[in-house]
């Protein structure tokens, strides 16, 4: 079973749709106990890192979250999620993340329109077992004012290019983040939770 981390933030029913879509056992929870029975853990999200993290603290979760991902249990961030892997945010004031990640998450600056919506490119930088199958130069749909920048820039598995060049998705040994949204991004996007169902040891049969 992969689990979907339900803490009161926007998109987490399209992700879990997304997943069954694709034939996998899934299921919204914050029940510790079934996040740490979980295949694997998905950690989705809309809007503010602020509320984001609090919304996790509130219900006790970072630190079941981070033993989690520290025990190599696969586990995927998305947008906000992947966001809360990093050490810190500059959203509304400095908020510490989850910390799995070391870096920092900024904000578009300049005339940039922000958010960044709808479908961008993105260029991957290295192989790596959450982006197999997938076209090099890939679309995906992101909407989001901040971005995340680690310290280790191997940790970057692509990149995306909105006035700045800025990474867009990331590993760190099995722990996958992805600025963009898959669950909103067709057939590609369906890929990529296929191949993260796979990382977590079940093969779709979709």
């Amino acid at each position: 079973m992969i689990a979907i981390v339900d803490y009161d933030v926007g998109n987490i029913k399209s992700v879990l749709f997304a997943m069954r879509r694709i034939g996998a056992e899934a299921r919204l929870t914050s029940d510790p106990d079934k996040l740490a029975d979980a295949d694997g853990i998905i950690l989705p999200g809309v809007g503010a890192f602020s509320a984001a993290i609090a919304g996790l603290e509130s219900r006790g979760l970072r630190k079941v979250l981070v033993q989690e991902a520290k025990s190599e249990k696969p586990f995927l961030g998305i947008c906000v999620g992947h966001q809360l892997l990093f050490s810190e945010s500059e959203e509304r004031g400095r908020h510490t993340g989850l910390d799995l990640i070391p870096g920092r998450v900024r904000r578009f600056s300049g005339r940039l329109k922000t958010p960044h919506m709808g479908w961008n490119k993105t260029y991957q930088k290295k192989q790596s077992p959450l982006f197999e199958g997938i076209e090099k130069g890939a679309f995906f749909y992101f909407a989001h004012s901040y971005y995340a920048v680690p310290a280790d820039k191997t940790a970057t598995l692509s990149t995306t290019d909105y006035g700045i060049e800025f990474s867009s998705a990331v590993q760190h040994k099995q722990i996958y983040g992805v600025q963009f949204h898959p669950e909103k991004s067709g057939e590609q996007g369906l890929k990529l939770l296929r191949n993260f169902r796979q990382c977590c040891g079940e093969k779709s049969a979709v």
